[in-house]
């Protein structure tokens, strides 16, 4: 007779998707840094290629500091992690609009590249961020201990609850 044993995987923590979804969204932005780099630098020359560039920069950044902001205040209390989003949004706001109005008297990147790459970016890091979410199954419920005792929560020992108080 056989002996079958049961070992499974390790459940993920809460942060797992999180982290996925930020890895598949840096993995999205470096191919389109890559790819709309060679397509705009053929396409435009020089202006095209830093057009690009400049391009993932903004939009791909713009969406990752999301992501990691949320994934930095996951163990803050809400208030915390709601201030801390809030900041980052209009600090990301007020930078996009710094740097576009910056570049807005400037010559040297292509506009068309930029647009096109900036919006490109902002869809390839938000679908590969969804991906990574979808991706990895985390439970909604607390997995039982192997010994098949229920796991205890918030410090409690296993005591039942009375209604004395």
């Amino acid at each position: 007779m056989r002996t079958v044993t049961f070992s499974p995987e390790p459940v993920p923590d809460q942060s797992a998707p999180l982290r996925a979804a930020v890895r598949y969204g840096v993995i999205g932005l470096i191919a389109l840094a890559v790819v709309g780099s060679i397509v705009a630098a053929l396409a435009a020359g020089m202006p095209g290629l830093w057009g690009a560039l400049i391009g993932v920069a903004v939009g791909g950044g713009f969406i990752l500091c999301t992501a990691l902001a949320v994934l930095f205040t996951e163990k803050l209390p809400p208030a915390t992690s709601g201030a801390v989003l809030l900041g980052s949004w209009l600090l990301k706001m007020i930078l996009a609009i710094l740097v576009l109005g910056v570049l807005k008297g400037m010559d040297f990147y292509s506009k068309q590249a930029l647009v096109i790459v900036m919006v490109l970016a902002l869809i390839i890091v938000l679908g590969a961020e969804t991906y990574g979410l979808l991706k990895v199954k985390v439970p909604y419920v607390t997995p039982a201990q192997q010994d098949g005792a229920p796991a205890q929560q918030d410090g409690q020992a296993g005591e039942p609850e009375s209604d004395e108080k």
